[in-house]
């Protein structure tokens, strides 16, 4: 069973204000990010929509940032700050352009829990699921990260594995270990130093 079958939303109910005759709008994702199955950080991700993936924007929560995107078949919510489509020839950022853009307003009530889904991609969604290697760092790493915890860097967006640390932020060496820590939105992460992309995250 592919995976935008097995996306479950118990007792969900989406409205959208515009009518039903109205165009597709189109998206792109500037950085890795998580699709969730809610408006928010508390719902579980149902996969992980890379950078540069295309989105049909089914339209975002009046007075939130949440949009409801259809990914490569994969249906779900984002962060406006991170979905730009194409106004006269430039890609501007739909949160700073809703208004002139015309982006529809959706609305998302839950009466009842979110049902947790299986967040591996299925066979042909290759613009989802997780990037990069998946590691089980040693208690040892832990242990060096609390008794040298560092700075802390403010991002937007999801602590996700796969994601890019922007080049301005630095990495601190771990003794013994091929990869580097840094600390993201109160978060340690692991990040390989070569391509820049965390491969663990801390709970």
């Amino acid at each position: 069973m592919t995976l935008k079958r097995n996306i479950l939303l118990a007792g969900a109910v989406l409205l959208a204000s515009g009518g039903l005759a109205q165009a597709e709008m189109m998206a792109t994702t500037v950085n890795d990010l998580n699709v969730r199955a809610g408006p928010g950080p508390q719902y579980p991700a149902v996969g992980l929509a890379t950078r540069g993936s295309t989105a049909v924007l089914d339209g975002c929560i009046e007075g939130s940032r949440w949009c409801r995107v259809d990914v490569n078949g994969m249906r779900g919510w984002v962060y406006a700050d991170y979905l730009q489509v194409d106004r006269g020839g430039s890609q501007v950022i739909v949160e700073q352009h809703r208004d002139e853009i015309g982006v529809p307003v959706v609305t998302y009530e839950s009466t009842a829990s979110v049902v947790p889904v299986d967040p591996q991609p299925a066979p042909g969604d290759e613009l989802l699921g997780p990037v990069g290697e998946t590691i089980t760092p040693p208690e040892t790493v832990r242990t060096y990260i609390d008794t040298n915890p560092g700075q802390t860097v403010q991002l937007g967006g999801d602590v996700v594995v796969g994601a890019e640390v922007p080049a301005d932020v630095t990495f601190q060496s771990i003794p013994d270990y091929e990869y580097r820590y840094t600390r993201i939105n109160d978060r340690p992460v692991l990040v390989d130093p070569g391509t820049r992309r965390i491969v663990y995250v801390y709970q």
